[in-house]
C-alpha cells in the first residue's frame, strides 16, 4: 500500500506533464500552420507588374516566381520574411503578419544587357535592345518561322528547324511572350496609374493601392479608351469600391 501510495502521485505528476507537452505541442502547430499568401509585384511609380520576380520565404527555403501579370501566391507561417528578388530591380525584404493579398513596390535600378549598362532609356526601348540582341545572336523570327522557309527553293529549311528547336530561338519565343504582355501592361498603365486615380477620386495609403490591384482592366478593355473613358470607369469603379468599404 505504501509502494502504491508513492507511486501514484508520481504518475499523476508524470500524466500532467505529458498533457502540458501535448497542449503545447498541438498549439504550436496550430500556430504554425501554413497559409497560403497572394501578392504582385509591381514597378515603383507606375502601375506595371513585374513578371518573372523570384519571392522566397527565407525560413522555409521554398520559392516561386511571379506570373505574366506579376502575380504569385506562396505558402508561408505568420512571422516568416520573404525576400523578392528581380533582374534589374532593388531586392526587398517584407515581414508576413497575416494572410491579407501583398503588394510590393520594386525600385529599378540600372538595366544591364551583356555587360553594358543601360541608364536613362524608357521601359520599351529596354525591351525593344533585347529583342534586337536575339537577332544578333541569329534568331530572326523569334522562335515562330513562317512555313515558306521549308521550301528547298527559295527559303531554308535549316533555318527553320532552327527556330523551331534552337536553345536561342526558344528564349526569343519566352521573351516575345514577356514583351507583348509588358505592352499591354503599359497600354493599361497609360489610363489607369496612381496619378490619375488619385486626381479623380479621394483615395489614398492602403485603400489606393488596394483598388489598384482589384478594379486595374485588362488590356483588351482600354483598346480603345480615350482620356474620358478611363476618368468615367475611374470614377465608377471608385464608387463601387467605396460601397464595399461601408459593409
Amino acid at each position: 500500500m505504501l509502494i502504491l501510495q508513492e507511486i501514484k502521485p508520481k504518475m499523476r505528476a508524470f500524466f500532467l506533464l505529458w498533457l502540458v507537452f501535448m497542449l503545447m505541442t498541438i498549439g504550436s502547430r496550430i500556430y504554425a500552420q501554413d497559409v497560403l499568401v497572394k501578392g504582385v509585384i509591381i514597378e515603383k511609380g507606375t502601375n506595371i507588374r513585374i513578371a518573372l520576380g523570384v519571392i522566397s520565404n527565407k525560413h522555409s527555403g521554398k520559392a516561386v516566381g511571379s506570373n505574366d501579370l506579376g502575380l504569385f501566391n506562396i505558402k508561408v507561417n505568420l512571422g516568416d520574411t520573404l525576400l523578392i528578388e528581380k533582374r534589374n530591380f532593388v531586392s526587398q525584404q517584407i515581414v508576413v503578419n497575416s494572410n491579407k493579398d501583398i503588394l510590393i513596390y520594386l525600385i529599378r535600378s540600372s538595366v544591364t544587357l551583356d555587360e553594358v549598362t543601360v541608364k536613362g532609356k524608357t521601359k520599351i526601348e529596354d525591351l525593344q535592345e533585347i529583342r534586337k540582341e536575339f537577332k544578333r545572336q541569329g534568331s530572326f523570327y523569334e522562335g515562330k518561322p513562317p512555313l515558306a522557309l521549308l521550301n528547298p527553293l527559295n527559303g531554308s529549311p535549316l533555318t527553320f528547324f532552327y527556330e523551331l528547336f534552337g536553345k536561342t530561338p526558344a528564349k526569343a519565343r519566352r521573351f516575345k511572350r514577356y514583351y507583348d504582355k509588358e505592352l499591354q501592361l503599359m497600354q493599361v498603365d497609360n489610363f489607369f496609374n496612381k496619378t490619375l486615380v488619385s486626381k479623380h477620386t479621394p483615395l489614398e495609403g492602403k485603400n489606393l493601392d488596394k483598388f489598384m490591384l482589384e478594379y486595374s482592366p485588362t488590356a483588351e478593355m482600354v483598346k480603345h479608351w480615350n482620356n474620358y473613358d478611363a476618368v468615367n470607369y475611374i470614377k465608377l469603379s471608385a464608387k463601387k469600391f467605396a460601397d464595399t468599404l461601408k459593409n
